[in-house]
């Protein structure tokens, strides 16, 4: 893994989902971002390319809401819905080259890498359950669920794959087991958590990342969806518990209510720069962002980085 290997910061992009709203995308569905592999692929485009021009050395496919089941429910066949899983891959890679291959790329910076988003199984629920972790599944349907659109995603040859918002153990034991038999391609693993020592469903966050210790292509852990205030705990605990790399992408602090389909309750405003610095002290090295951030708070963090 050259590109991780060579680089001691790596900058994730930001928001997708949000980004796509702030720019007139409607999301109020169960597929969420996946909607727009539907409706307007292109506005996914150019965000991902935004997100390349403001800093990010990697972006993120719109898949993270996107499941065979879920575009089953929009009557479409498996076969439609592997295309459009595979495109929401091919858009970030069309994005990234668009950018890097024009005569005006970003300086002193690798060519960018392409992450595969794999949500949690409760992303595709539409209830919020990535916030609670009230599952009641085994880790072998959790890992009987995933593997469709694992392999899916895989086909179109991602550099990473990006597992996220993880809140449970169960979860996680399913994830380290599947990734297993994926050898070649590297993965992060990410976790949702509500306060600065536990999993959206309570349970430990050490714990999790013990789970994951000898997993060998998982290459990176942390923490993504949760509000910033809680990061700097959240890493301490990964730097004493793990040897991999940690990532960390907050929100922006706002809570979801699953109900309204709404962000609410903000609270203080991150700057992403200052917060970014105070992140790598503490011994992340893949930063970025995620719900309601944007490519505007992932050119602060790129610019603090490389200062």
């Amino acid at each position: 893994m050259p590109f991780l290997n060579a680089a001691p910061v790596v900058i994730l992009d930001g928001g997708l989902a949000s980004e796509l709203e702030r720019r007139g995308a409607d999301l109020r569905d169960a597929l969420w971002s996946a909607k727009t592999l539907i409706d307007n692929p292109q506005l996914i485009r150019q965000v991902h390319e935004d997100y390349f021009r403001a800093g990010a050395d990697i972006g993120t496919s719109a898949s993270y809401q996107a499941s065979f089941l879920g575009f089953a429910r929009r009557g479409l066949s498996p076969k439609q819905a592997g295309e459009l899983i595979r495109l929401s891959v091919r858009l970030v890679r069309e994005a990234r080259d668009a950018v890097w291959d024009a005569p005006h790329r970003p300086a002193r910076r690798q060519r960018p890498w392409v992450a595969a988003s794999i949500g949690c199984y409760g992303a595709t629920r539409a209830d919020g359950a990535e916030y609670r972790g009230d599952y009641d599944l085994s880790a072998q349907e959790l890992i009987d669920w995933h593997r469709p659109r694992l392999e899916t995603l895989l086909a179109e040859s991602p550099d990473v794959l990006a597992c996220e918002t993880i809140p449970c153990l169960v979860e996680a034991e399913a994830l380290t087991r599947l990734l297993g038999e994926y050898q070649s391609t590297p993965a992060w693993v990410s976790f949702c958590c509500r306060d600065d020592e536990r999993l959206s469903s309570g349970e430990s966050f050490a714990e999790a990342l013990a789970i994951l210790k000898d997993s060998t292509n998982v290459v990176a852990v942390g923490v993504n969806c949760t509000a910033p205030r809680f990061i700097e705990g959240l890493t301490a605990i990964a730097k004493r518990t793990t040897k991999k790399r940690i990532v960390v992408y907050p929100n922006s602090g706002e809570s979801w209510d699953a109900e309204r389909k709404a962000w609410h309750d903000r609270g203080a405003a991150v700057d992403w720069g200052e917060a970014g610095k105070r992140w790598r002290s503490a011994g992340a090295t893949l930063l970025g962002g995620c719900c309601r951030t944007t490519p505007d708070d992932i050119r602060h963090l790129r610019m603090a980085i490389d200062e």
